[in-house]
């Protein structure tokens, strides 16, 4: 059996909290869980507890990801001695504040340090005033240039910090790559196939009020103006009225979200859709789960194209959903083929995306085949061996940081969090 590792998993958002990579911090912490490792949160969490069979010891950072936050965070690895520190990072997760860039570097000074890990989940920087670009591009190369390992969750990215993409001054972008060795690892569905015990398809839909030959289209994520939520709606509006739209989740966490949820909301008004448009709020794993499996099909039309590291696609498509999504802007790997796994249509464009649904909802071989593809493709992205790709990069570190002197764990970091929750 491979050596057990104690690890502190470093995130700026975690369930019940809204997110992406709060909802994949907790899938990966199971599955690594589930191969015997032990695994604690650092999160900005309400309250902190022993783990439940199966989840990982939750630790409060406090409420917000900050200076404060920082020199905790260094007190809690050092009182844990955890063999690996590992980051999950996208620079909106915390706020955007930069004290989370300048973590790693300090952790390689504690006396015995863990092996540090960075998870890019995308490339954006922290905006920290006007003009700033050069001290953004610095701190973000600092936090990747000061860790033992990088993992990235797709092509693209990889890419970009290998330096073989070009600038864009939104995104990190090293002309000559980056120092430490990058990964490639892909993320899976954010949801697992596990709706409540009592589900029942036909309860669930007619509490929304809705007919037996309904249509109900899907959607799931949060309210950003990246999601093409506006075009949805749009599209409802011109097509029959037993076309109905369901938002699973629809929270709007940052401002600019808030705005952009105010102009769908007007967007529903104006054209009368109050009736045919839900938003279910907060939901548990298991809620959407079951609201996924209510729909009879899902659009997800992306503006920036349909990509592996979005957890509600992997999820719909897990679900066994026929999905409607936007054409990936880059390859692939495995493809997404339209027709096959999902149907693909161009981003911002209501008028294509209405004639995807209607196309969808008439077309019964068409469905089954998607239902049947979909699921296919997303078994790709499983769990275990997401888990088990992480296995590797951590034991190479352990393995080439054992010469110099790192330590054996008697002692498990869910044991010894109890000392530092002061």
């Amino acid at each position: 059996m491979a050596e057990r590792l104690d690890i502190v998993v470093v995130t700026g958002e975690y369930p019940p909290a809204i997110g992406g990579v709060g909802d994949y911090t907790r899938q990966l912490a199971r599955a690594l869980i589930a191969k015997g490792h032990w695994i604690s949160v650092l999160c900005p969490a309400s309250t902190e507890h022993e783990p439940e069979p199966d989840e990982p010891t939750i630790i409060s950072s406090g409420p917000a990801w900050n200076w404060q936050t920082l020199r905790r965070a260094l007190r809690i690895a050092q009182g844990l001695a955890p063999t690996l520190v590992h980051i999950q990072y996208q620079t909106g997760a915390y706020g955007m504040h930069p004290a989370i860039n300048l973590l790693p570097e300090l952790l390689r000074r504690l006396p015995s340090r863990p092996r540090i890990v960075v998870t890019a989940h995308d490339l954006r920087l922290p905006y920290l005033f006007p003009k700033a670009d050069l001290l953004r591009t610095w701190l973000t190369r600092r936090l990747f240039e000061a860790a033992d390992a990088v993992i990235v969750t797709n092509e693209a990215d990889e890419r970009r910090l290998r330096g073989r993409e070009p600038a864009d001054r939104r995104l990190f972008s090293p002309r000559a790559g980056i120092r430490p060795p990058v990964y490639r690892i892909p993320i899976g569905s954010n949801i697992p196939l596990a709706p409540p015990a009592d589900f029942d398809r036909a309860t669930w839909r007619a509490q929304q009020g809705l007919a037996p030959d309904d249509v109900l289209v899907g959607y799931f994520g949060l309210l950003s103006r990246t999601k093409g939520v506006l075009e949805l709606v749009q599209a409802l509006a011109t097509l029959p009225s037993r076309f109905k739209l369901l938002i699973i989740g629809g929270a709007a966490p940052l401002p600019d979200d808030e705005r952009y949820a105010a102009e769908v909301q007007s967007c529903i008004a104006a054209h009368g859709l109050s009736e045919r448009v839900k938003i279910t709020g907060p939901c548990s794993e298991a809620e959407v789960s079951g609201w996924l499996m209510a729909t009879d099909l899902v659009a997800l039309p992306f503006h920036d194209g349909a990509s592996f590291r979005r957890g509600s696609l992997l999820a719909a498509l897990a679900h066994g959903v026929p999905v409607v999504t936007t054409t990936p802007a880059a390859r692939l790997d495995p493809p997404l083929v339209g027709d096959v796994h999902a149907l693909l249509v161009s981003p911002s464009q209501a008028v294509e995306l209405r004639t995807a649904l209607e196309r969808v909802a008439a077309d019964a071989a068409l469905r089954e085949r998607l239902a049947v593809e979909g699921p296919a493709l997303a078994a790709k992205f499983s769990w275990p061996d997401i888990a088990a790709h992480h296995e590797t990069v951590y034991h190479t570190l352990v393995t080439v940081g054992s010469t110099g002197g790192s330590r054996t764990h008697g002692e498990s970091g869910a044991s010894k969090g109890a000392e530092l929750r002061q």
